[in-house]
């Protein structure tokens, strides 16, 4: 197996990954109802984007991940759980290894754990009983 190495690497791994996801029976139906699936090729060319950024640090990604995480979890009544992004992240590190290994392939891993917890945090400080007047 080889490291992550250009877009191509990207684009198979997050593709790979959101395949899974949508089929996983906790995660699928939350990915599935929030973007529909004329979407979908617009959405993961988005997060190739993004990885792409954190990666090689070529300045694409466009967006902010943190507001739709909190709209997310407005959606569904303030329901997702620590569970949902250890899901998300164990789906994640056995796609990377299915693919790659290398250095890169550890930094999405760790860069993805670091994210799981800042988007999980904020969706938590924008929940009603939390905010602060």
């Amino acid at each position: 197996m080889k490291d992550i190495e250009n877009r191509a690497d990207i684009e198979k791994l997050v593709n790979t990954f959101y395949g899974k996801v949508r089929a996983d029976e906790l995660l699928g139906p939350i990915f599935n109802k929030h973007i529909p699936e004329e979407k979908w090729p617009e959405h993961l060319s988005k997060l190739s984007d993004f990885w792409e950024t954190n990666l090689f640090g070529i300045p694409k990604f466009k967006g902010n991940p943190s507001q739709k995480h909190v709209d997310v979890d407005k959606g569904l009544n303030y329901s997702v759980e620590q569970t949902h992004f250890g899901q998300w992240i164990n789906i994640w590190f056995q796609t990377i290894d299915e693919l790659f290994e290398g250095k890169l392939a550890t930094n999405a891993k760790e860069a993805s754990r670091r994210m799981a917890s800042a988007q999980f945090m904020m969706m938590w400080k924008h929940r009603p009983e939390n905010k602060k007047e």
